[in-house]
């Protein structure tokens, strides 16, 4: 059973309340049409602490751990916010992580068991980039505010495929050479440095580092801005990398141990879907019984009927449930807990009940929830990407099949 929450949490929750209310609200509408959130936010949500919820106060934090920074996530989406802000606001969460994780284990082998960081033939040759310098120089500007940060993984006709990227680094004297493309990525339009994803080795998970590439080095360009369904105020990109020189010591962790990194924070990404999704449920289940209350049809309120009645119940039921094992799932891997196919279960049933809620919610809000004034209809875009990115459904049931043994 979930224990509950302390003061402390209590009381981020209702700062996050004040911040969107204050900071969000009068403006989201404006952001989406705009396509993206002014830079400006980034430095008030960093004044307040929230960028830094969930890092360690010695990079730049402000402390906490996972459920902290799932509080807030959930929060600003029951405070009137979206999935969609909090894709482009904390877009840190999956830009940093990867290089505060190197900072932590510098001091630690650089070889390890292959299920975590595959070794190959060119393990002799590891190279390490500088943790402490990385994290002054990225990790601190990011959680206050003064620089944003990408993350890029996915690669025009790779997909899910972490393994098969095609995008190259190759050692050249103090640099490596760049060259690739990357899609979909969040926030690579605004971006000031992208966390990528690259081939430093063979083929397969044993030849991927990381790299931190400064968006304003020669050769890296962001070839479009990509229009989507949803989540309209996060500016998404695809990128091209041609010669892009990169120094060694931009290189996050041992050379060739990346995807091992990019499988670890997965996990984290996913919580932060699963909890986007089950918040954007309830937040439009509080909206949809506020209408049913409100719209008289024929005499009476929409909640009198029965049928109203049960289907808001069943919206309820679903959410009820989806919130429950997200969070304990939450409180497992907080401690610590190793659980990939709990974590791969929580985010399709948290889908799956968004998925479901947003559209009940959009039926029972009639010819209004078609209307972009409405806030549910701006759910009901954005939570079609919660069972795509961070993994599709598919690779989340590959998951538990496997833990199966199946």
């Amino acid at each position: 059973m979930t224990a509950p929450e302390s003061l402390e949490r209590r009381q981020l929750r209702e700062l996050t309340r004040r911040f969107v209310v204050r900071e969000v609200l009068p403006h989201l509408d404006g952001w989406e049409r705009a396509g993206e959130v002014p830079r400006a936010l980034h430095a008030t949500a960093a004044e307040l602490g929230l960028l830094g919820v969930g890092f360690p106060e010695a990079v730049g934090g402000s402390g906490g751990d996972l459920r902290d920074s799932l509080a807030v996530t959930e929060e600003l989406i029951l405070a009137g916010g979206s999935s969609g802000l909090v894709a482009a606001l904390f877009t840190h969460g999956i830009a940093v992580p990867h290089i505060v994780e190197a900072w932590q284990h510098a001091d630690q082998p650089t070889t390890a068991d292959s299920a975590d960081r595959p070794t190959t033939a060119a393990a002799g040759r590891r190279v390490t980039g500088d943790s402490a310098e990385l994290v002054d120089r990225y990790v601190r500007p990011a959680l206050a505010g003064d620089r944003i940060g990408a993350l890029a993984v996915t690669e025009p006709d790779g997909g899910s495929d972490v393994a098969a990227l095609r995008t190259t680094a190759r050692r050249d004297g103090d640099h490596y050479l760049v060259n690739g493309a990357k899609t979909f990525i969040t926030s690579g339009v605004r971006a000031d440095f992208v966390t990528t994803a690259v081939r430093t080795g063979p083929p397969g998970a044993a030849g991927i580092s990381l790299l931190v590439v400064d968006k304003d080095t020669p050769g890296c360009t962001v070839d479009r801005r990509l229009d989507k369904l949803g989540w309209h105020c996060s500016d998404t990109a695809a990128l091209s990398f041609t010669d892009v020189r990169v120094p060694v010591r931009n290189l996050v962790g041992a050379e060739n141990s990346g995807f091992g990194a990019l499988m670890r924070q997965f996990g984290t990404e996913r919580l932060s879907l699963a909890t986007q999704a089950y918040a954007t449920a309830r937040r439009c289940l509080d909206l949809t019984l506020a209408w049913c209350r409100d719209r008289h049809t024929f005499g009476s309120p929409l909640a009198r009927r029965q049928v109203v009645r049960h289907r808001l119940a069943e919206m309820a039921t679903r959410t009820a449930a989806a919130g429950a094992y997200v969070r304990e799932v939450a409180d497992r891997v907080a401690a610590g807990e190793k659980v990939p196919a709990e974590v791969a279960m929580a985010k399709n049933a948290a889908v799956a009940a968004c998925d479901w809620v947003v559209d009940q919610a959009v039926q029972l809000h009639g010819g209004y929830g078609y209307l972009r004034d409405s806030e549910v209809e701006r759910h009901y875009r954005d939570a079609r990407i919660l069972g795509i990115g961070g993994g599709t459904t598919e690779i989340m049931n590959e998951i538990v099949a496997g833990s199966l043994g199946i």
